[in-house]
């Protein structure tokens, strides 16, 4: 796979529409080409200690932000027409999918693929974390639950294993 976006999101609480950060790398011929990161006021609105423990996001970080369709408005024309990858697509679609039905948004129905199941082929029975398996594939993910880290992480797996 030459052409995609890897897409990473963080959420705010347990809740898949509660999407607080986003980060995309665009990928063409094979090289990373743009890449793209955005805080997102949360819905609902609101911090668990979990999600705030795991990616050092809380309220006063997103007060400011933007809400889901005034970022996806810069998004889309980044992603037109190439398939997303995600490292555990199931978590980072529903996400999508959610956000998409709570702003009554058309879903356009994105061709999602997943480097997690992809490294679970290639390497069976080894971890398949995207810090492991990005370690492996030679990119070293300093900064782990950063949503542009881990879509760079997700981007260099995908052009190795995909």
């Amino acid at each position: 796979m030459q052409d995609f976006a890897a897409i990473d999101f963080e959420t705010a609480n347990n809740e898949r529409s509660s999407v607080c950060s986003v980060g995309i790398v665009i990928v063409r011929g094979g090289k990373i080409v743009d890449k793209f990161y955005s805080l997102i006021k949360p819905e609902p609105e609101y911090y668990n200690y979990r999600c705030s423990q795991v990616h050092g996001l809380c309220l006063q970080d997103t007060d400011d932000a933007p809400v889901f369709p005034e970022v996806w408005k810069k998004i889309e024309p980044l992603i037109a027409g190439l398939p997303l990858v995600a490292h555990n697509k199931a978590f980072d679609e529903n996400c999508l999918k959610a956000v998409f039905r709570t702003y009554q948004m058309d879903y356009p129905d994105y061709e999602f693929h997943c480097t997690c199941i992809a490294a679970r082929k290639r390497w069976s029975g080894e971890p398949n974390s995207l810090d492991v398996v990005a370690a492996r594939c030679g990119y070293i993910l300093e900064n782990h639950h950063h949503a542009l880290a881990d879509a760079e992480a997700c981007a260099t797996i995908a052009l190795a294993i995909l």
